[in-house]
């Protein structure tokens, strides 16, 4: 009887420490909350660092967002009579395109267009003069284990140039977007940890 009452003792420290196992990464899972990395992802699988966004809950259930660009990270470019903040290689300058208008500033678990639409970006080539506003990158951002993975996609930033009519309406739907090949561009990927 005794050894009855071990093997059941047993099993049930095991079962116990399966199921401790098995939620460990669930509660250590990546959250909406707090200061994270923003971080370029680039075709030699370089991770550039870039910014960062603080997510902070709201009352009403959203959460808001803080987008910071690291500007040290980039290099300055006069384009087509304004300012843009770039990330330059050999092969493609990405700038990135503030959102020019007031938004609401939140995301949840299921949307994160206001922060795609804030995390837009212009390419063109190094010896290329000018700014080609038709050149448009957006990342579409995914939830994985780690965070969120931002996949480029081709906008037109003409769209932007006037304030759009509602302005609580993320202009970038996808009906206005064009999947790219990843490897199209230097930068192939967002990241955000």
């Amino acid at each position: 009887m005794k050894n009855f009452h071990t093997a059941g003792a047993s099993l049930h420290r095991l079962l116990v420490l399966t199921f401790l196992l098995i939620l460990a990464p669930l509660a250590h899972a990546w959250e909406l909350s707090g200061i994270k990395t923003i971080s370029a992802l680039t075709r030699d699988q370089q991770l550039i660092p870039i910014g960062s966004v603080e997510f902070k809950p709201l009352p009403n259930g959203a959460t808001g967002f803080k987008l910071t660009m690291d500007h040290g990270r980039f290099s300055d470019h006069f384009l087509s009579m304004k300012e843009f903040k770039c990330l330059e290689s050999a092969e493609e300058v990405l700038c990135h395109v503030p959102y020019p208008y007031k938004t609401p500033g939140t995301v949840s678990d299921k949307d994160y267009a206001w922060l795609e639409n804030s995390l837009l970006f212009l390419f063109k080539q190094p010896r290329d003069f000018g700014a080609k506003l038709w050149n448009g990158l957006y990342f579409r951002l995914e939830r994985d284990e780690a965070g969120l993975v931002g996949l480029p996609q081709a906008v037109d930033l003409n769209l932007i140039s006037a304030p759009p009519d509602d302005l609580l309406t993320p202009p970038y739907n996808a009906a206005v977007r064009d999947d790219v090949t990843p490897e199209a561009h230097w930068i192939t990927r967002l990241l955000i940890r």
